[in-house]
C-alpha cells in the first residue's frame, strides 16, 4: 500500500490555526500545538461570550428602565405590568433607549400606561 502524503493539507491546517492565533503572546502564536490549544480555548470563550452578551445587555436595559421608572414613582415590575395591561408593546431595548435619550416621551408612556 502506498503511503499517504499530506504535507500540503497539514501545512494548510497549521497556517489556518497560526493565522487565528495572530496577536497571541510568545509560543501561543508561533508553535502549532500550543497555538492550536489556545485557538480552541479562544473559540470556546467567544461562543460563550456571544451567549453572555445577550444576558448582559438585557440586564443593562432593565437597570436603565428601572432607574427611569423610579424617577416617576414606579418600580420596574409595576411599569412592565402596566405596559402589558395597556397593550404598549415596546421591547426593553427600545424602552431603555427612550428612557435614556428622550425622557419626556418616557414620562408620557408612563402616564398613558397608568
Amino acid at each position: 500500500m502506498a503511503r499517504v502524503k499530506r504535507g500540503n493539507i497539514a501545512r494548510k491546517r497549521a497556517k489556518k490555526i497560526l493565522q487565528l492565533a495572530k496577536g497571541y503572546r510568545g509560543a501561543h502564536s508561533r508553535l502549532f500545538r500550543i497555538a492550536n490549544q489556545q485557538v480552541m480555548k479562544a473559540l470556546r470563550y467567544s461562543y460563550v461570550g456571544r451567549k453572555q452578551k445577550k444576558r448582559v445587555f438585557r440586564k443593562l436595559w432593565i437597570t436603565r428602565i428601572n432607574a427611569a421608572s423610579r424617577l416617576n414613582g414606579l418600580s420596574y415590575s409595576r411599569l412592565i405590568h402596566n405596559f402589558k395591561k395597556s397593550n404598549i408593546e415596546l421591547n426593553r431595548k427600545m424602552l431603555s433607549q427612550i428612557a435614556v435619550l428622550d425622557i419626556p416621551t418616557f414620562n408620557q408612556l408612563i402616564a398613558i400606561s397608568k
